[in-house]
């Protein structure tokens, strides 16, 4: 009689304990309570789907039931072995937790417990999924698990350990299961292919160790699949076509488009995927990772990466990544995820363009602060001083301002109208020559209101003057960004700066 196919998962299932890949922390404790006879009467196995939950608890079972006594290394020969390893031993009893979830299931549990194992040395529950037990069924289940029959041991496994309660938690030895680890999976599916002469191009174990999420179960059965569909031989588009994925080209593309503000690029792309019936919220995902390896990049490389051919900072790359995890519930549930899709990149690349207040006023300090890279500390040793207090030490501003008066008296044409005393500077401006000293104060001067000028031309104010000494480079920075303006300039101690 032929027997029926059998998949990759179960045939490639872990015999012992050194072929459980990807959770060395757990055999490790595993074999180390054998070794030292520390074996507790109840385990708690936690972790995502496919990392093993279920397979190192038959492997533990396997271990203490072994004929030659509880040992690391059972024969897998035996048959107790072999009927653990296939679910069919007498004592070791496997349970559905979401069928098995009533009280009185629990009931008959603990009745069985009180009888001796037939052919082993314990007799060991596994119950699967412990999560899906009712309330009743937990607190049935307390008094057995805290003080078992000698011969009990109980095994438990679950992707949800916050659903289960804290009393049974307490009553367990836990352990973690870690998500598997892309190179680990390659590694195995590798070595998979080669035992059954199948070609896997490494792009192909790529991009189904991407899909896996951190699973081994379900990369064997992704590449179980590919086999039937392209046979002996496998490359990455036969995967990209058959689970609709996107290339790393196409994530490339998408990436520079964000990088470089492209608009009609990003929309050419995205009608490509679109045509190729590629998931566009996995696209999504993935980019997310392409991005956050940029991210760590730049943070390697002081602040700033070229990937995708334009600078981008690490501020910037961070609002990226945070517009496109804000778009990621639109993409999955949204009426559209074309639209979703094409709006949350758009708003990645206005999140690439903005920047934070706090680093343009940085910037424009530090700009302020060395104009042409010198040190502040020239600036404040060389203070500005007007041309005309040079040539006349003892002339105050007010004197420019009288003698400009004078000397327009003789025009012909004369202004009737007075000069406005709010925008006139008053002779409260001083310069004095020993300490080079510019000190301002605008208040309205009752003078020039008198004063009938023959011409609009007057005296520099202190504020142009001003104007002029500042460089035209940040005069233009600080009015396009912060639309501002300086309007005096004060002498002070440097050794009172903070």
């Amino acid at each position: 009689m032929e027997t029926g196919y059998q998949v990759i998962a179960r045939r490639w299932r872990p015999r012992q304990f050194e072929e459980l890949v990807g959770q060395e922390h757990i055999v490790r404790t595993l074999k180390n309570a054998i070794e030292q006879k520390r074996i507790a009467h109840a385990y708690l196995f936690v972790g995502p789907r496919g990392t093993g939950k279920t397979t190192t608890a038959r492997l533990f079972a396997k271990a203490l039931n072994a004929e030659e006594g509880p040992c690391i290394h059972p024969n897998n020969d035996s048959k107790i072995c072999q009927a653990i390893m296939a679910g069919s031993c007498m004592d070791v009893i496997e349970i559905d937790g979401a069928s098995n979830n009533s009280v009185a299931q629990v009931r008959d549990l603990r009745e069985y417990c009180r009888y001796a194992p037939a052919q082993c040395r314990y007799k060991i529950y596994i119950i699967d999924e412990v999560h899906m037990l009712s309330t009743g069924a937990f607190n049935a289940l307390l008094k057995i698990l805290e003080e078992p029959p000698a011969h009990v041991k109980f095994l438990f496994a679950t992707t949800e350990a916050h659903k289960i309660l804290a009393t049974i938690t307490s009553r367990c030895q836990r352990f973690e299961f870690r998500p598997i680890s892309e190179e680990t999976i390659i590694e195995k599916l590798r070595f998979i292919a080669q035992e059954e002469k199948i070609n896997v191009e490494a792009d192909a174990l790529k991009a189904i160790a991407r899909m896996a999420n951190g699973g081994m179960r379900d990369a064997q059965s992704i590449l179980d699949q590919l086999i039937a569909f392209c046979g002996d031989g496998i490359n990455e588009q036969d995967v990209l076509e058959v689970y609709g994925l996107a290339g790393t080209e196409q994530l490339m593309v998408l990436g520079q488009s964000i990088a470089s503000a492209d608009y009609e690029k990003l929309l050419g792309c995205i009608d490509f995927l679109v045509s190729e019936g590629r998931d566009l919220y996995r696209t999504l995902v993935d980019l997310q990772a392409l991005l956050r390896e940029s991210l760590v990049d730049s943070i390697r490389n002081g602040g700033k990466t070229e990937r995708y051919g334009q600078p981008l900072s690490t501020e910037s790359l961070m609002r990226v990544l945070d517009s496109l995890h804000t778009g990621e519930v639109e993409v999955q549930r949204g009426l559209s995820d074309r639209v979703n899709f094409e709006v949350t990149l758009f708003r990645a690349i206005e999140a690439s363009r903005s920047r934070a207040i706090d680093s343009l006023i940085k910037s424009l300090a530090q700009h302020t602060a060395h104009p042409k890279g010198e040190s502040s500390k020239k600036k404040i040793e060389e203070p500005y001083t007007p041309k005309e207090a040079i040539q006349t030490p003892n002339l105050k501003v007010k004197d420019l301002n009288e003698a400009s008066i004078e000397k327009n008296t003789s025009m012909e044409e004369a202004v009737d109208e007075p000069i406005p005393s709010q925008l006139t500077p008053t002779a409260q401006s001083s310069i004095e020559t020993g300490s080079q000293k510019v000190v301002e104060a605008f208040t309205p001067s009752t003078e020039s209101q008198e004063a009938k000028v023959k011409s609009p031309i007057s005296a520099p104010s202190v504020p142009s003057l001003i104007e002029e000494k500042i460089p035209e480079s940040n005069r233009r920075l600080l009015e396009e960004k912060l639309r501002g303006r300086f309007m005096g300039i004060y002498d002070f101690d440097p050794k009172k700066m903070i």
